[in-house]
């Protein structure tokens, strides 16, 4: 059984030292092709979860967890990593997951409606412009906002923060990772049946890993910030111990 314990704890094989710094969809490419098994065995690992009915939003900031360690070109161990992550990150992911999920379903219920009412009386077209950047607002602070939570520790408030200001300096890469995801799935259901496989092992991670990588620089910009280095009071407390 030695080989199927090497699958799932084995390092990566990371990039060499003297390789070229790729950017952009060609780093994205690049890391893909490095990292593709691993988010076939992720892929998994997050439908186990799904099925053993953990709350989604919990299951999501571990896979979004180790994505991130691809970005970063960290060496993961896949399954003590996402384990970890999963029991991290299980009460703030889901109390955050609710927020968001009510915040944009509202939205979306919004949209709905003054679409509707728009067909009849063109000032609702008005409220039907906010209601749709706000919506679109909230899904890219979502997205920021779980990939800050996996990288660095912080109070809720500042979190939130510092999750608005990465949406608003860098909203286009987001943007697009989410349209990458939503093509995804329609690919999965345009080549349909030969597409069946394509959840069961790789439409959730390699969804996860576009955002991550989309939100990663506009994350490390905003982690850079006076706001996100001043110590917590819980820091501060702890640090008073030990003086």
């Amino acid at each position: 059984m030695q080989w199927l314990r090497d699958m799932w704890t084995k390092e990566g094989p990371g990039i060499s030292k003297n390789a070229p710094k790729k950017t952009g969809l060609a780093l994205f490419g690049q890391t893909f092709a490095r990292e593709w098994w691993e988010m076939v065995k992720l892929n998994i690992l997050f439908i186990l979860a799904a099925l053993l009915i953990i709350p989604l939003p919990a299951a999501l900031a571990a896979m979004a967890f180790v994505c991130v360690a691809f970005v970063e070109d960290r060496n993961t161990y896949l399954l003590r990593d996402f384990l970890e992550a999963l029991r991290r990150y299980f009460w703030r992911a889901t109390i955050w997951g609710l927020l968001f999920a009510v915040a944009i379903g509202l939205g979306v219920y919004a949209i709905g409606t003054y679409a509707s009412a728009a067909r009849d009386n063109l000032m609702m077209a008005v409220p039907l412009a906010i209601a749709f950047v706000v919506t679109v607002f909230l899904s890219l602070m979502a997205c920021h906002l779980l990939v800050l939570m996996v990288m660095r520790d912080m109070p809720a408030k500042t979190l939130l923060q510092l999750s608005a200001i990465a949406s608003i300096i860098r909203p286009l890469p987001v943007m697009a990772a989410l349209l990458f995801v939503a093509g995804l799935w329609l690919a999965h259901i345009a080549f349909y049946p030969v597409s069946v496989f394509m959840p069961a092992t790789l439409n959730f991670s390699l969804g996860m890993f576009a955002i991550a990588f989309a939100a990663h620089r506009a994350a490390v910009m905003v982690l850079a910030l006076p706001v996100a280095t001043q110590p917590n009071l819980q820091t501060k407390a702890a640090a008073a111990k030990h003086i």
